[in-house]
């Protein structure tokens, strides 16, 4: 039980978290759908800043991996992209 009411107050602090509720998917798959979309909005603006901050300290030398940065940036930005749609095709589904 704790562990649900933890979970419960971590998804008040995701902003704009109110999913819709999607035609035949009433219920805790409806919500429990719609707040990982959320995280995964989250954890790519996490990987997108994680590559900033690694272009920032990274070796500027020619032998450096001057690559790593940019794919930890393409894939937080990619997550973000694809959690976006996701949201935005469900909630016209849904109607809101």
């Amino acid at each position: 039980m704790a562990m649900t009411t933890q979970l419960y107050t971590l998804a008040g602090l995701i902003p704009g978290a109110k999913p819709t509720k999607i035609p035949g998917l009433d219920g805790p798959v409806s919500e429990i759908f719609g707040y990982g979309l959320w995280m995964l909005i989250l954890a790519g603006v996490g990987g997108a800043g994680f590559g900033v901050y690694k272009l920032a300290v990274s070796d500027k030398s020619r032998n450096g991996g001057g690559s790593e940065p940019f794919k930890w940036m393409g894939g937080g930005v990619a997550a973000i992209l694809l959690a976006g749609s996701l949201i935005t095709i469900l909630n016209g589904i849904a109607g809101g």
